[in-house]
């Protein structure tokens, strides 16, 4: 399947502390979706904290498969922060950069999605 002609899964559904992606039976805490596919967001995997936030090493992924535009979902009560480092290395590869309070994120990603944009994001579900 070429991944030109994939689009961004819909999130479906967020509350505190879950998030459902369209398509995909897995109920997510945080999660990363990119045009095709979505996967649960680990912190540990990168070793990220609340502050300073979301590291190049957590976007890198979605930005590999080839999005126009990233939305970071920063947490219900915006906890989660978000580096100057990090919306640098996204720019300078050519991406749209947008970070937003979870539930607005959601908005914002799911405008995208219907509007047939490349797009992919990380989204944080609780504080």
């Amino acid at each position: 399947i070429s991944l030109k002609f994939m689009s961004s899964p819909e999130i479906a559904s967020l509350s505190w502390g879950q998030m459902k992606v369209q398509g995909c039976t897995t109920t997510y805490k945080d999660c990363k979706v990119w045009p095709g596919g979505s996967r649960a967001w680990d912190w540990r995997e990168t070793g990220t904290e609340h502050s300073p936030g979301v590291q190049p090493a957590d976007v890198k992924e979605v930005v590999e498969k080839g999005v126009q535009t990233l939305v970071i979902g920063r947490g219900m009560s915006e906890a989660l922060k978000v580096p100057p480092s990090t919306v640098e290395y996204l720019k300078k590869q050519g991406i749209d950069v947008r970070v937003l309070q979870t539930e607005q994120a959601v908005k914002e990603y799911n405008g995208l999605v219907a509007q047939g944009v490349r797009v992919g994001g990380v989204f944080h579900s609780t504080c």
